[in-house]
């Protein structure tokens, strides 16, 4: 009788992980893909490079003009064009991949070199991160990342759990390389993680232009070892103060100083998002942050070769 009840309620709970109404995000699918070439300089060989971006479908000759979201498209990548100190180049860590017959989005932690003989010597490493937002081309330094990005779009519905397929190649090593393009080289001990995360907030604006908010919804996972494709996933977003739960981690807490987002306040101009505090549980938001990334440190940090593909991702009710 026991083990008959132990298999009904386990059965209940798969069927309940499938009975999910799911809200896809736009363009969440992963099938339409914009490819543009961004022409790099002549001092570090002039090559046209081509990178992805997550919208409708179409070709973008090499003009090196800054992107701009295409076709209502609310996704945002890695994939840039910097032009530092006067040279041209494209960085690409995420692109169009096939598993299963289907097109997905693949994220690779890279290493980007820009060699030029007696003038420029730089590896940056850059993780392949998709998220919901912006970037604010062209990439003129490595200093300051947060403040190209534009975090979260706007959104005011309460979903229990963000959906989504994925894998995870974790290369076999339990170090990490902190690269700039400005300072040397750093080999970190530990292991980098993938990561996806929903953050659900609630935002308003001073009258000086400054962007606070209270954190309304959490859902927040990393992975440290390599995951064969898995269907359906469910990240549970919880609500309200989540730091007294047990399976709490200080990674999974409020975002603000040298590590705060930014998004553009009403005066156009970017600026960090202070996350002050844990809104009520029965907070209604204003806006939801949605990333997958190859990395789950600072900026410039990852292990080559770390890669996470996603797709089918929807908010799941």
């Amino acid at each position: 009788m026991k083990y008959t009840f132990l298999a009904l309620i386990g059965t209940l709970c798969v069927l309940h992980s499938y009975a999910l109404r799911l809200e896809p995000i736009k363009f969440g699918d992963f099938s339409n893909w914009v490819s543009r070439d961004v022409v790099e300089s002549k001092l570090i060989g002039g090559k046209t490079k081509t990178i992805y971006e997550i919208a409708p479908a179409r070709k973008i000759p090499g003009n090196n003009k800054a992107y701009v979201n295409e076709g209502g498209s609310p996704w945002a990548t890695s994939n840039v064009y910097a032009k530092v100190a006067g040279v041209v180049k494209g960085s690409g860590t995420v692109s169009p991949a096939e598993i299963n017959g289907n097109k997905v989005a693949k994220m690779e932690a890279k290493m980007e070199e820009v060699k030029v003989l007696g003038l420029v010597n730089m590896d940056v490493m850059v993780p392949g991160t998709i998220f919901l937002g912006r970037i604010y081309e062209p990439i003129t330094s490595p200093k300051g990342p947060y403040a190209k990005m534009e975090m979260g779009v706007p959104y005011t519905k309460r979903p229990v759990a963000l959906v989504y397929d994925y894998k995870v190649d974790m290369p076999a090593t339990d170090t990490r390389v902190r690269s700039t393009g400005f300072s040397p080289k750093k080999t970190l001990q530990g292991r980098d993680n993938a990561e996806v995360y929903v953050l659900l907030q609630k935002r308003w604006e001073d009258k000086d232009g400054n962007i606070y908010a209270k954190r309304v919804g959490t859902g927040r996972e990393r992975y440290a070892k390599s995951i064969p494709w898995t269907k359906g996933h469910q990240l549970p977003i919880h609500y309200g103060d989540i730091t007294k739960q047990s399976w709490y981690k200080p990674w999974m807490g409020l975002i603000d100083g040298d590590r705060a987002y930014y998004a553009k306040n009403s005066k156009g101009k970017m600026v960090p998002i202070h996350e002050i505090g844990w809104a009520d549980a029965d907070e209604i938001p204003t806006h939801v942050m949605v990333m997958a990334s190859s990395t789950c440190g600072e900026a410039y940090v990852g292990t080559e070769g770390l890669t996470l593909y996603i797709d089918n991702v929807a908010f799941g009710f």
